[in-house]
């Protein structure tokens, strides 16, 4: 953290990619229906947005976080650049990537079009890594848009590619890059998606907001949470950032998080960026999600949890709040058929691996106002770093 010419890299990276960029951005290209300006939005005079349509743009590079004990930590990341003009896109982007990545919150039978750009590795300009955008779980996914390089395309250096996906299927999923996976995900390219079903809006058994097309309200809620699961590998981080062979074979996170941060960081606001990290605006931060959990007393709170974790399975557990488990992996926990049983279940904790999520509901009727904890119930995992009293816990604040 402390190398002489730590500064002159970067500036040199800067200079190159902004030559690039200029004069036209032709590098950078947003598909995006009714939008004119190639900024993935429709905001400009004359545009239009199709009915049922969603556009993001998201660039990959590095940057910086901060971790809950105040250490810096080099990542790799996914920055949210919806809204700027394809010219300026190389530029804002780098070092904005931010942990946990931008969610993507989408309403079944939207069609989705999503363009990733690739601003390069600034702390690192000897790698040249590609990145790609695998929709984990999507019900139908075309090869190409997958996100395997293997079947797929991935994205070089000053290049985009919009994929495109037709929600059919409402549920908590996730997002991660899948070049070179191991590495990519454990350095922090991944974030939460979810889909919410078409029977949103409609008054069933006194809900008007629904995990899933159920029918009869059961997955009825009244406050909605995502919280994704992840954990870093400093030793991994720092190797990452020092151009050292990298330590696969004995990765062992030590600071595990929710959206990104350790306690109390979790439920606090956001932390300061480190000096290396360039947010794309004074307004954004490398750690914008908190995992604060609110609600007034008698609602019934949905938690869309999914685990991005590499090397762990966690179990997360809510104290003094029984947990209703309605989904898992994007499938509401239901018999076939049009009179199929619930198989709905309720517990204190839930056990997630690599690559799965659940919705749980939380009901506080009856609960009494106070604060609760969501945690891992390792206590091992509950610390940042060295520092104990920490790592993968929020609050559950109920009012009165």
């Amino acid at each position: 953290m402390k190398k002489p010419y730590r500064f002159l890299i970067p500036l040199l990276m800067i200079g190159m990619l902004v030559f690039v960029a200029m004069p036209s951005g032709a590098a950078v290209s947003v598909q995006c229906p009714g939008d004119t300006d190639g900024d993935a939005a429709w905001n400009s005079p004359g545009e239009i947005q199709p009915a049922d349509t969603k556009c993001l743009h998201l660039t990959g590079g590095d940057g910086f976080i901060t971790m809950a004990d105040g250490r810096p930590m080099y990542m790799f990341g996914f920055a949210d650049v919806t809204g700027i003009p394809e010219n300026q896109v190389l530029q804002k982007g780098l070092l904005a990537q931010t942990f946990a990545a931008p969610p993507i919150v989408l309403d079944e039978g939207d069609h989705f079009y999503l363009t990733l750009s690739n601003v390069g590795m600034v702390m690192r300009p000897d790698l040249f890594d590609p990145h790609t955008v695998h929709y984990h779980g999507f019900p139908e996914s075309s090869n190409i848009f997958d996100g395997l390089p293997e079947s797929g395309i991935a994205i070089n250096m000053g290049s985009s590619l919009t994929y495109y996906y037709l929600n059919n299927e409402p549920g908590t999923y996730m997002y991660h890059c899948h070049v070179e996976a191991t590495e990519h995900m454990q350095m922090g390219m991944l974030g939460s998606l979810y889909v919410r079903p078409a029977q949103n809006g409609k008054s069933i058994g006194g809900f008007t907001q629904f995990a899933y097309n159920d029918g009869d309200g059961s997955t009825g809620y009244d406050v909605e949470v995502a919280i994704q699961l992840g954990s870093f590998d400093s030793a991994f981080h720092d190797s990452s950032e020092g151009v050292q062979p990298l330590p696969f074979a004995l990765m062992r996170d030590d600071y595990p998080m929710l959206n990104g941060r350790g306690y109390p960081d979790t439920v606090g606001p956001a932390p300061a960026a480190p000096p290396d990290a360039k947010p794309i605006a004074p307004a954004t931060t490398t750690q914008p999600l908190s995992a604060l959990v609110e609600a007034n007393g008698g609602d019934r709170i949905l938690l869309r949890l999914s685990n991005l974790a590499v090397t762990r399975f966690y179990t997360l557990t809510s104290l003094g709040i029984p947990m209703q488990v309605v989904g898992k992996d994007a499938r509401l926990l239901r018999g076939p058929g049009a009179n199929g049983k619930d198989l709905y279940y309720t517990t204190n904790s839930v056990t997630m691996g690599g690559g799965e999520s659940y919705d749980v509901i939380l009901d506080t009727t009856g609960v009494a106002a106070g604060t609760y904890f969501l945690y891992a119930a390792d206590l091992n995992y509950l610390a940042n770093g060295d520092e104990d009293f920490g790592g993968m816990m929020t609050e559950i604040r109920i009012a009165p």
